[in-house]
């Protein structure tokens, strides 16, 4: 059974930063592309990145492009996601995700086979 644990959320204020990190277990991970996701408070569940398998490639939504960096360690079984430059509309319940699907494919939630439990980043003004 494949899990995905994400941490490193918190408490942040609004220009600082936070790095996500997502652990895959059951699995290895180079086998998926590795996307993260965002859900604000009333909101839909929304794309933020994609890394492909071997972490050559990257997609950003518009509001990460420049701010936030995706990232991966196949060693480690582990995909990353630095958030700087933080805005209080990034405040969000960030989820980590694996798709069986290209990168360039895979900026749907469709396009994911297995989900994190979310890691909450809360930003202040």
């Amino acid at each position: 059974q494949v899990q995905l644990v994400e941490s490193g959320g918190g408490l942040v204020q609004a220009g600082g930063s936070l790095r996500l990190s997502c652990v895959v277990s059951g699995r290895t991970v180079s086998t998926y592309s590795m996307g993260w996701f965002r859900q604000a408070p009333g909101k839909e569940r929304v794309f933020v990145a994609v890394i492909s398998r071997n972490g050559f490639n990257q997609y950003y939504s518009d509001s990460a492009k420049g701010r936030f960096t995706i990232s991966r360690d196949n060693a480690k079984n582990a995909v990353y996601l630095q958030l700087n430059s933080l805005k209080p509309e990034d405040t969000a319940v960030y989820y980590c995700a694996a798709s069986g699907r290209p990168y360039y494919s895979a900026t749907d939630l469709t396009a994911y086979d297995e989900w994190g439990q979310g890691t909450q980043v809360t930003v202040s003004s």
